[in-house]
């Protein structure tokens, strides 16, 4: 033993930078809002044609949006995009603008609804206009890694007491995440230079390590007692800086690594203590005559041996008790995990449907609505059942047993009873035209319920089913 991995072994507190180290570091887009008189479609499309020559991370994250949707793009014609405000371009003979644009003495109240949302969920907008006119607005957000819940959870297992996060970014946003994960103390708008200061007080209190992946984190790193990198898309500067590098972009080989060494370290100290007993109590009956010094010979080479097979042990590869998915599970939760990526945008449409209903649209809610009910009867519940009928049993083995699912299946029970009430609901408004002023409370209690049972879901599922799949953080 020795170095950093034997400091690591040891370590109580462990800061951790959030972009790119809890989060994914590449922003998707959350939701697109689109003013009276546009589609979703549309806005989209025109955005992404816009940025499709830019080389910001958010343009990148919309035009994914839009290819992920399967929106047609066009190649855009005099583009210009200035750094803080956007992108400028002519898309079909459109003069679109996207960024980050003034919105003053333009509120209206689907503006100030975006501006609400994002400030609640933490989100980036990015603002669109087509022709000088506010057309639509892109949300967008860094989703936590799916493998960060579990290898915090497993760090707190081995032995870290105190789990720091420092981020450059607003509170909002960083409390959040905070709260998913548990942390003992999250620190927002911490610049580098603050980042070295926390580190160097944490020093003061136990042994520290630091995790981080971009050039701001190299100082940090450098502070800590074992600096680590994540490797695989972090900057040369901060695996420079690093004592060791994760060479893979999974959070989860830093749970490995600290169970490795605390293992390695107790199988190490265990051999040295009995092979010293051992050989210490044949020297005392060598002394004494009791033992013959060909037989003494034979037995020190017998202990040596039994130490090195005891040692043998740390070679396993044990990490977190777990069978190994076979090849068709592997296959079925990456299927699945495609699935959500595909229906997580459309959730959106509950939610649209409720605000249409609480700003009196009734009508565009009954659409909505229609909608959101199609999706759930053809695309979601045909998934959720495909889940119970293949998924559940094949993570049984590797999870222990089929109790492990019992509670994913529960939820199933509700999304279904949930559905089931909103058709009902659609049915009656097509009888009336309309959604009806007698279904208002009962349709609005409805749609939120499912809209927050299906995101909360879907985050259960990716977290404790879909990171058994070997390479599934990677693509996350």
């Amino acid at each position: 033993g020795g170095g950093p991995l034997e400091s690591l072994g040891q370590a109580t507190t462990l800061v951790l930078d959030k972009t790119g180290t809890l989060t994914s570091g590449r922003p998707r887009g959350t939701d697109v809002v689109v003013a009276p008189g546009r589609t979703v479609d549309e806005v989209l499309g025109l955005a992404a044609s816009a940025d499709q020559l830019s080389p910001h991370v958010l343009a990148a994250a919309i035009v994914e949006e839009a290819r992920l949707r399967g929106l047609p793009l066009v190649v855009p014609s005099s583009v210009d995009e200035e750094a803080g405000t956007g992108v400028s371009a002519v898309v079909d003979g459109r003069r679109v603008h996207v960024g980050n644009l003034g919105i003053d003495g333009e509120i209206a109240p689907w503006t100030a609804s975006v501006l609400s949302r994002a400030a609640l969920d933490g989100a980036v907008v990015a603002w669109v206009r087509v022709d000088g006119e506010m057309a639509g607005a892109i949300m967008l957000s860094d989703p936590l890694r799916p493998d960060a819940p579990r290898t915090l959870r497993r760090l707190r297992s081995a032995g870290i007491t105190r789990l720091v996060m420092l981020t450059g970014d607003r509170p909002a946003p960083a409390r959040q995440i905070g709260t998913v994960l548990g942390l003992d103390e999250v620190a927002a708008e911490q610049s580098p230079a603050d980042k070295v200061a926390r580190v160097r007080a944490e020093r003061e209190r136990a042994l520290t390590a630091m995790v981080g992946d971009g050039v701001n984190d190299a100082p940090a790193l450098a502070a800590a007692d074992v600096g680590i990198a994540m490797g695989a898309r972090g900057s040369t500067a901060s695996s420079e800086a690093a004592d060791i590098v994760l060479t893979a972009d999974r959070l989860d080989r830093l749970a490995d690594a600290k169970l490795i060494a605390r293992r390695s370290r107790r199988i190490a100290m265990q051999s040295a203590v009995v092979g010293m007993g051992l050989s210490l109590v044949a020297m005392g009956f060598a002394a004494v005559g009791l033992l013959p010094p060909a037989a003494g010979a034979l037995l020190q080479e017998g202990i040596d041996l039994a130490v090195i097979l005891n040692a043998l042990r740390a070679l396993r590869t044990d990490r977190d008790g777990t069978t190994p998915l076979s090849r068709d599970a592997e296959d079925m939760v990456r299927r699945f995990a495609g699935e959500h990526d595909r229906m997580r945008d459309d959730l959106s449409m509950l939610r649209d449907a409720a605000q249409q209903i609480s700003a009196g649209d009734r009508a565009g809610a009954l659409r909505t609505l229609q909608s959101a009910d199609d999706f759930l009867r053809d695309t979601l519940l045909p998934h959720e059942d495909a889940e119970d009928a293949a998924l559940y049993p094949a993570l049984a083995g590797p999870l222990g047993s089929a109790e492990a699912t019992a509670t994913m299946s529960r939820m199933h029970a509700e999304i279904h009873r949930l559905s089931e009430r909103l058709h009902s609901h659609r049915e009656m408004a097509e009888e009336a035209g309309a959604v009806t002023a007698e279904q208002s409370d009962d349709l609005l209690a409805c749609l939120y319920g499912l809209y927050a049972l299906l995101c909360l879901h879907f985050v259960q599922e990716e977290e404790n089913f879909f990171v058994l799949a070997p390479g599934h953080a990677d693509q996350s």
